[in-house]
């Protein structure tokens, strides 16, 4: 057992919060917040990813980072020295600060592109196809968003930082993801301006047009902010949980893979290469005629709409 893995200790603890959730939505009377079925194909999928996780973590993490780690960090008579000149980061209390804040950054664009590339999408997608938003939910995770997760992150061993501290600053990043998938945490005030909360978390679940594709960040709200993506709790919207188009089955192994097979059709459908590669690396709805639109096609199209309805009227 890896003790030195957050998540060793932090998934007991997601069994049990779920349990008292799920205890206290009846005690209160809350049905819809818990569907069994829902239930069940989040659990499924989530011992799902625990099984598989470790069988291809020593390849696809562990390992990529402590080659890169080992090609970037040579050791000079008995002294890493990074090939930039300086030598490699320690395990100084600031180091493990900003190691975890470049995670942040890591994972943020490694959450962006989930959402706007379409083959990182078809894995994502598992963890926003229940129209449920508790911590059942957050134990929904795909099971091949590890196979590239790493590549977002080997940035950091490549500069200095240990393997073993970014494996760690990974893991407290899916601790504190884990507890955001909760509707009984409300305003946290001042927090709100720099954490990424339970509220914000709340829009990037919503499949209400105007809070698709925000806030993506970890544990922080800055990178939205800083790159465009945020959007705050809006009282006067009433979130509706799950994606837009949905599994419609609580299969396990529908919800893995619907999306693939949608792509291997529109894939066999493609009339040229580049339409090929749009429907695998270009942003989920596109489509070479317009019949299906992006996010931001959507959006752009409601502001307009918006635009002209408050245009005045000139007799």
């Amino acid at each position: 057992m890896d003790i030195t893995n957050p998540l060793v200790w932090g998934a007991p603890c997601f069994v049990l919060l779920v349990i008292i959730e799920l205890a206290y939505s009846k005690i209160q009377g809350h049905e819809e917040l818990y569907s069994w079925k829902d239930l069940f194909a989040s659990s499924s999928m989530g011992m799902g990813a625990v099984l598989i996780t470790p069988l291809v973590k020593v390849v696809s993490a562990a390992t990529i980072f402590y080659l890169v780690y080992e090609l970037f960090n040579p050791e000079v008579n008995g002294v890493r020295q990074n090939i930039m000149g300086y030598a490699s980061f320690g395990w100084a209390w600031y180091t493990w600060l900003a190691c975890q804040f470049l995670d942040d950054f890591c994972y943020y664009w490694l959450h962006r592109c989930n959402h706007t590339v379409r083959f990182m999408w078809a894995a994502h997608i598992v963890h926003h196809s229940s129209d449920h938003y508790n911590l059942g939910t957050g134990l929904r995770n795909g099971w091949f968003t590890i196979l590239y997760k790493p590549i977002f992150y080997m940035w950091l061993p490549a500069i200095g930082f240990h393997p073993e501290m970014v494996l760690v600053c990974m893991g407290i990043e899916a601790l504190w993801q884990f507890q955001l998938h909760t509707q009984y945490v409300k305003n946290l005030g001042f927090l709100e301006k720099f954490l990424n909360t339970h509220r914000q978390h709340q829009v990037h679940h919503s499949r209400n047009l105007e809070y698709l594709d925000k806030n993506h960040g970890g544990y922080l709200n800055l990178f939205d902010k800083v790159f465009g993506s945020w959007k705050d709790y809006d009282e006067n919207i009433q979130p509706e949980y799950g994606v837009v188009h949905e599994p419609n089955s609580y299969n396990p192994l529908v919800i893995v893979t619907h999306e693939y097979k949608d792509i291997w059709k529109d894939v066999k459908g493609a009339k040229s290469i580049k339409e090929m590669l749009m429907y695998i690396f270009g942003p989920p709805g596109w489509s070479p005629d317009g019949s299906t639109l992006t996010v931001r096609q959507l959006q752009r199209q409601a502001r307009k709409e918006k635009e002209l309805q408050a245009e005045p009227v000139i007799a």
